[in-house]
């Protein structure tokens, strides 16, 4: 059936208070990138004031679009069961997380036969892969991963963290040419802690050229930067909704399918199985789906999700990636620059200052540790940033030891987003320049 569009609902908008003398005013995001939700958002500091939220978590996860607000809300009048029923309500919300499916397909670039599996979020996928692979698959991966991408494999060779991005590409040469039988290669797009892009395209080439697999980590490219599956020639590919401004619970792994479909379910139940009977003996015999999404998508899907994550594809491509990308990179020019003339603040990376990142930016400020400086922030200052190792506790040790032991608690991480403004970043770096004096 033809997918019958419903009437959008407005978003709601939080309540905002009143404004106090001394706040900084709001800016509004730049013209032509999608609205979020929050940009009206007033938080109480010390002293009793508002001030308007200054969210530079957005690596963590993203506000919501309020074009993916807009879309669950006009879902939901006609939310229902999806694939089996046959009433109207069933069939419209079977017909909408289908089209969600092909949405995604379309906006990671993939080849028309790749699997779009809906999952929770990246960890979800990585693991739904690890389930899948052929019996005696070697995982070859690098420590500077996220826990997502990096703990989820039994059998693997682990590399320690390369210095230089050709130091990343002979590694993986090396270790996939001592491994006999099937191997996958796991690599992310770009680092949760540096924002530092990852050679992907290279990798894959050598990958290949081994007869192996990669599998990508994209949670942190794709709300910055456009994936393309097909032109960069990888094999799996993972990312999360509430990394690109869709909180609501899906994410996707999407790939190549024989190995998917050669796999037991990830989840067993109703909607993986195609058929259950019962012989002679009494033992239960199953026969899963064939169709490897049907397969591990079983229970009831998170249908609202899959649709929230079609949503942002969908804006993020009408909005078009030269605006965003123009956006991002100022700011992040703004942010280092400033970052650089503070005394006391050291930036962390892993490949030096000039090599190319999305827009996230991880440092530490000596005489305190980081989760007094993301304190300190929020409460007098309404910044909202994330402080400890992000859940790639290698990667960050390994970069901790560069800086001496005013990291030692792990580091803050400011990272920008579609709402971020330039007042946003200005009152990050004064009140760092602030901080730094008190100690």
């Amino acid at each position: 059936m033809s997918l019958t569009v419903l009437s959008s609902v407005p978003a709601t908008r939080p309540a905002t208070g009143r404004a106090v003398s001394g706040e900084p005013h709001r800016t509004l995001p730049a013209p032509g990138l999608p609205e979020v939700l929050g940009a009206d958002l007033q938080v109480p500091v010390k002293g009793g004031r508002l001030l308007n939220y200054a969210n530079l978590d957005n690596a963590a996860s993203a506000p919501c679009l309020a074009a993916v607000n807009d879309a669950v809300a006009a879902a939901l009048p006609a939310y229902s069961s999806v694939h089996r029923g046959a009433g109207y309500a069933s069939q419209l919300t079977t017909a909408r997380y289908e089209q969600a499916r092909h949405t995604v397909r379309s906006f990671a670039g993939a080849r028309r036969d790749d699997a779009v599996v809906f999952t929770r979020n990246t960890t979800d996928a990585a693991n739904l892969l690890a389930r899948c692979l052929p019996e005696g698959t070697t995982v070859v991966v690098f420590g500077t991963e996220h826990h997502a991408s990096l703990l989820p494999w039994q059998d693997a060779v682990r590399l320690p963290a390369p210095e230089f991005p050709g130091t990343a590409i002979r590694a993986a040469d090396d270790a996939l040419a001592a491994i006999d039988g099937p191997k996958l290669l796991v690599v992310t797009a770009a680092s949760n802690v540096t924002g530092e892009l990852w050679p992907v395209a290279a990798l894959a080439h050598i990958a290949h050229r081994h007869g192996a697999r990669i599998f990508v980590d994209a949670a942190q490219l794709v709300p910055h930067r456009p994936l393309n599956i097909t032109a960069l020639d990888i094999d799996y590919v993972a990312f999360s909704g509430h990394k690109l401004y869709a909180p609501f619970g899906a994410g996707a792994l999407i790939g190549r399918s024989d190995w998917l479909s050669a796999a037991g379910p990830y989840l067993r139940g109703g909607g993986a199985s195609a058929a259950v009977t019962l012989d002679e003996t009494g033992e239960v015999g199953t026969e899963w789906s064939a169709d490897p999404e049907q397969r591990h998508e079983a229970g009831t899907p998170n249908v609202l999700g899959a649709i929230a994550l079609a949503a942002a594809c969908d804006t993020l491509t009408a909005t078009g990636w030269t605006p965003l990308i123009r956006h991002e990179e100022r700011l992040l020019a703004r942010l280092r620059d400033g970052l650089a003339t503070i005394k006391g603040v050291h930036e962390l990376s892993l490949w030096g200052p000039g090599h190319p990142r999305v827009g996230i930016v991880a440092f530490v400020v000596e005489g305190w540790t980081a989760r007094e400086v993301a304190e300190a922030l929020s409460a007098e200052y309404g910044i909202g940033v994330r402080d400890g190792r992000f859940c790639a506790h290698l990667l960050v040790g390994h970069l901790l030891g560069d800086v001496g032991p005013c990291g030692a608690s792990g580091a803050v991480r400011a990272s920008i987003g579609a709402g971020t403004t330039v007042e946003h970043v200005e009152r990050l770096l004064t009140a760092l320049a602030d901080l730094v004096t008190r100690r």
